[in-house]
């Protein structure tokens, strides 16, 4: 992968993760609803996941470089 665009795409991966997994933990230590009309757990849980796999890939960008 070219080091520009895994530059790019590593950075939207992190951003987008992290801001999901500090959105979702602020929602739930305010016990607030993740998303509406869903059980709070399963949404809290499958934002969660979301947000380690967005990291995840964008750990995985940065290491093509």
């Amino acid at each position: 992968m070219e080091s520009g665009p895994a530059i790019f795409a590593g950075l939207v991966f992190a951003l987008f993760g992290g801001g999901l997994l500090v959105w979702t933990a602020t929602r739930v230590r305010r016990r607030e609803r993740v998303a509406h009309g869903v059980n709070p757990v399963a949404s809290a849980t499958l934002a969660t996941v979301a947000a380690v796999i967005a990291l995840t890939l964008g750990a995985w960008c940065f290491t093509q470089l």
